[in-house]
Parts: C-alpha cells; structure tokens; sequence
C-alpha cells in the first residue's frame, strides 16, 4: 500500500511539474490582452533563429491607458511592482499571438528593465522583479534569466516602467 502512495504521489507530482505554459497561464487566471500592431516606426518581434528580440512595451491596461508615474514619487515600490508584472504580461501577450503558443518557448535569456524613477529612487531591481516573478511562475526554471534594471528620467507616454526581452525558443 506504501509503494502505491509513493507511486501515485511521484505520478502527481509529475503532472503539476509538467504543466505547460499555456495551461500556467491559465491556472493563474491571468488573461493576455489581445496586441494590436506597433504604432511606430518598429516591429514587437524580431526573429533571428531561433532567438526572438521582442521591443520594449509598458504597462498598458484593457481599457488602453498606461500606468504611469515616477517610482519613488507618484507611484510606491509595489505599484511600481504591479506595473511590471502587468508588462509581463504584455510582453507574454506579444509572444504568444507571434508564436501561437507559450510552450514554443525554450528559455527566458534577458530581460532589460527600465523604471521611470524620482531623483533618489533606487529600488529598481526590486520594481522589474514584478516582470521576472511572473516569467517564473509561467516557465519555472527555464523563466530565470540574466537582466539588466535601471533608472531613467523618464520614459514615453511617462509609462512607470518598460521592459525589452530576449527569449530562445525550442
């Protein structure tokens, strides 16, 4: 009886480990807005084999108005924060109408994280944290990546934070 409860706890907990990204997404009940085309002079993605180079995008909400502000005046670290788990999801949006499909994707490689920051403010890492706890709640390990989080002076549309990305794919 010990062997069958060792047996189906192991078989349990493969299938929770082998969730794909897509079936993350929706297990966190998180919604990806539809994406509609670049408005500038750019592309969202650049595929150069199989990496993908994916433009910086801001927090933009479902009714198309940016969160925005300086970090450290207008908006606390852990708003700041939100922001950049809502660019994530933005940023999961522009893959996977690219891709079709989250579960194309191999790896997070790099993320380079921008944060619209006061004078003194100097909790940067701790804002873009938002965006990465987000790429590791969807793709597990393979969601860790090397980043770069920096201050700015501001940044288009005074948006909080923008966020460029590198992924690999399989």
């Amino acid at each position: 009886m010990k062997n069958i409860l060792i047996l189906l706890f192991s078989i349990t907990s493969f299938t929770v480990a082998a969730q794909t990204a897509d079936q993350k997404i929706n297990q966190l009940g998180i919604q990806l807005p539809e994406i509609s085309n670049s408005l500038g002079s750019y592309v969202d993605v650049v595929q150069v084999g199989n990496i993908l180079y994916l433009s910086g995008k801001g927090p933009l909400r479902a009714d198309g108005t940016y969160i925005t502000g300086k970090a450290g005046q207008d908006l606390t670290t852990e708003q700041a924060y939100q922001a950049s788990r809502l660019t994530a999801i933005n940023q999961l949006a522009v893959l996977k109408k690219y891709l079709g499909s989250l579960d194309k994707i191999k790896r997070i490689v790099k993320v380079n994280g921008y944060v619209n920051t006061a004078g003194s403010f100097s909790e940067q890492s701790r804002v873009i944290n938002g965006f990465s706890d987000l790429l590791v709640e969807v793709f597990g390990d393979s969601g860790k990546h090397a980043r770069t989080s920096i201050g700015v002076a501001s940044l288009p549309m005074q948006m909080a934070v923008e966020v460029e990305l590198i992924v690999e794919l399989k």
